[in-house]
């Protein structure tokens, strides 16, 4: 499993129900991205990264997570600092610093929103009580077999690594494209395999369209509700009475 599946599945928020952890973390979202990047982001941010040190998230778990996304950050925000005055040349802009902060401030704090619903809420709980929101059971277990597929994807391409390496498949660039061509290759054929096998094995148990689950029973906790609704309302308020109405 990924660190945060292991994460979501293993955390002391285990057993709290997915609504309310999202209204937690999607309303920490909506405020990092509606409200003042200062400070409405910054609190949003803050207090998603509280939640996660509280809900036991190794810090680890989460740097991991965000690297590829901080990058891809980095790589957006800087294009703001950069003007062209001149043809065929660039300079940075001392007036695009604000607006890069804060484009970066607002990444920043909506991706520890988002971290904090993933590392703390398994797909598992979330993806069967989404048929009462109104979206088609077949859009739902597409996802839940995406999932499923992608774990036995990750090891197939872990064995055939692994096997690559001990017949000294890496030892020069030219093996190496030639093995990672051969990889490719046999990934593929194993996920057509797995596929046709996991077709045969929905039709012989007479699949009707429909994939029966069973999603284990939690009560909302209306304290948690309660102080989720506080912590909004507190940040939005506070956001509100910083903020120059000029």
């Amino acid at each position: 499993m990924f660190a945060l599946d292991i994460a979501a599945h293993t955390g002391p928020w285990r057993n709290r129900h997915p609504a309310e952890k999202a209204l937690l973390a999607l309303g920490l979202l909506i405020c990092a991205v509606a409200l003042p990047a200062w400070p409405g982001a910054l609190l949003s941010g803050g207090a998603a990264a509280v939640l996660l040190a509280a809900a036991r998230v190794p810090l680890v778990v989460v740097l991991r997570a965000a690297r590829v996304p901080l990058l891809f950050v980095v790589t957006s925000t800087v294009p703001l600092l950069v003007s062209m005055p001149a043809p065929a040349r660039l300079a940075i802009d001392p007036a695009s610093l604000p607006v890069a902060a804060q484009t970066a401030g607002r990444s920043v704090a909506a991706l520890t929103c988002l971290l904090l619903f993933t590392a703390t809420t398994p797909l598992s709980d979330v993806l069967p009580r989404l048929h009462r929101l109104g979206i088609p059971p077949a859009v739902t277990e597409v996802a839940a077999l995406t999932y499923r597929m992608l774990f036995l994807l990750v090891e197939s391409v872990r064995a055939v690594r692994q096997a690559q390496a001990a017949r000294l498949g890496f030892r020069t660039w030219r093996i190496t494209y030639r093995s990672l061509a051969g990889q490719a290759g046999a990934v593929f054929v194993r996920a057509m395999h797995r596929a046709r096998r996991l077709e045969e094995g929905l039709a012989v148990r007479g699949y009707t369209g429909s994939l029966a689950v069973q999603v284990a029973a939690h009560r909302v906790s209306v304290p948690f509700v309660a102080a989720t609704t506080t912590l909004l309302g507190a940040i939005v308020a506070f956001s509100a009475g910083l903020v120059s109405p000029w």
